[in-house]
């Protein structure tokens, strides 16, 4: 193993330590075969539990300004392994400092060798 490679192997575990203060439960919309009726249904199912994480809020400054006033907006980004792997429109659940809330992800995750970040909006419901 390369000078590098432990480097980003060390970086990582400090990552994971020091940081991931949440747990994440991803769920997905797709088809389920009833084993005993052979019925097909559309239901949520848990393709990755309980998978350390950390959620981070950014404030965003609005490009203009309107008459009345500024609109501030917030980014919620989180911060995982570069190990597992999310699907667009997946269902997050994510539960840190006591509050659990369901997300969705927004955008194409940036991959690091020692983590990855998703943005991710409030879950609207199954499209």
């Amino acid at each position: 193993m390369s000078a590098i490679e432990k480097a980003r192997q060390t970086a990582r575990k400090i990552i994971e330590k020091n940081h991931y203060d949440g747990l994440c439960t991803v769920r997905e919309y797709g088809k389920v075969v009833n084993d005993e009726t052979k019925i097909t249904s559309f239901q949520e199912v848990v393709v990755l539990e309980d998978e350390p994480c950390h959620l981070a809020y950014k404030t965003i400054n609005p490009t203009g300004q309107t008459e009345s006033a500024a609109v501030l907006k917030q980014a919620t980004e989180l911060l995982i392994s570069p190990d597992v792997t999310i699907k667009p429109g997946s269902k997050i659940t994510i539960t840190q400092a006591g509050v659990t809330e369901d997300y969705t992800f927004s955008g194409v995750p940036a991959v690091y060798p020692t983590h990855q970040q998703i943005m991710l909006d409030l879950f609207k419901g199954w499209s």
